[in-house]
């Protein structure tokens, strides 16, 4: 990360976090952001859930306090600006939507621990807990913060095995790009507004606190402006809906708005297919994470194909449903 891109009041320090030897370089991090915590004192405990980076929970054996460290994987700046993301994070912190970032090296940021835990299938249908989620996200998405990712694809793999699956699987990136155009197409048709959206709100994103009531989103790194309705099975989305429409425009919502967000979620849900399977296209030819992300480039882009038909041809009967692109 340059450090000629950091924001005034930002803490910067020199040095790279290896993968094969993460604590020695934390050390050293934590030298920096929390001087007081003697390194014989520190207890670390590494996350394994994540596919794209490395984080590190560093705990004082005296203290409350958790300091996330998050390792970027490798080349993921190819897809993710860094900088933008470290922006995007301070400036929702301010509006107590983001974590507070203690530091930045050269390969990541150590940042605030939300006390909670993360979401599964079970809790996030909890009916305590996804009114919290659809308020939060309205809020975020009220927020105004003032690259073509295709081209990220390599032409060809870096190696044959690679190459040859993703022929065998996809045909060719100039497929995928005019494919890319005619989604772009469709989803330009939609009334759903550009907002500024978190992109990556899988279950494992989102923060339970039972104690406080409280829902807090982490890892902005995918966040940027997008269309706002994303995927939300069909009464719960209704509900769902419903709570955050009311959040997001400070009024009880019309029958006709909720449908016709629910109807655009369809469509919206095609685009997350898209983009995911790209980007677990341009992991697989980078990442060195032990993880098949050409598999799941394959499940996400063939998922795609499955539904654009049928989804493609429900959503143009739909009144919301503009005659042409903008």
């Amino acid at each position: 990360m340059s450090k000629n891109c950091l924001l005034a009041g930002d803490i910067y320090v020199p040095v790279k976090i290896e993968e094969n030897d993460l604590y020695t370089g934390i050390k050293k991090l934590l030298q920096v952001i929390r001087p007081s915590w003697p390194s014989e004192n520190i207890k670390f405990k590494l996350f394994t859930d994540g596919i794209t980076n490395k984080l590190v929970a560093c705990q004082h054996s005296t203290e409350d306090e958790i300091v996330l460290v998050r390792i970027y994987g490798n080349k993921t700046d190819l897809l993710i600006d860094r900088n933008a993301e470290i922006r995007n994070i301070k400036t929702l912190n301010v509006l107590g939507l983001a974590p507070q970032v203690y530091g930045i090296f050269e390969n990541g940021l150590a940042y605030q621990y939300y006390p909670g835990v993360t979401l599964n299938v079970d809790t996030v249908l909890d009916e305590k807990v996804w009114p919290l989620v659809a308020k939060n996200m309205a809020k975020m998405h009220k927020v105004d913060l003032g690259k073509e990712f295709l081209c990220l694809l390599p032409e060809p793999f870096n190696t044959e095995a690679k190459e040859t699956r993703f022929v065998n699987s996809f045909g060719s990136i100039t497929k995928l790009r005019i494919e890319f155009e005619r989604l772009k197409s469709h989803l330009t048709k939609t009334m759903s507004p550009i907002v500024f959206a978190h992109n990556d709100l899988l279950l494992g994103n989102v923060i339970y606190n039972k104690d406080e009531g409280t829902i807090s989103f982490i890892d902005y790194e995918y966040a940027t402006y997008n269309y706002q309705a994303k995927y939300p099975s069909k009464d719960f989305q209704i509900s769902w809906i419903r709570e955050y429409l009311t959040e997001y425009a400070d009024s009880k919502p019309s029958e006709e708005d909720i449908e016709r967000v629910y109807d655009e979620v369809q469509l919206q849900t095609l685009a997350s297919h898209f983009l995911w399977g790209v980007w677990s296209l341009v992991q697989f030819e980078h990442s060195d994470i032990d993880f098949d992300f050409g598999r799941y480039a394959e499940v996400r882009l063939n998922r795609y194909y499955e539904l654009k038909n049928k989804t493609l041809k429900e959503f143009s009967r739909c009144r919301y449903f503009t005659t042409e692109a903008t």
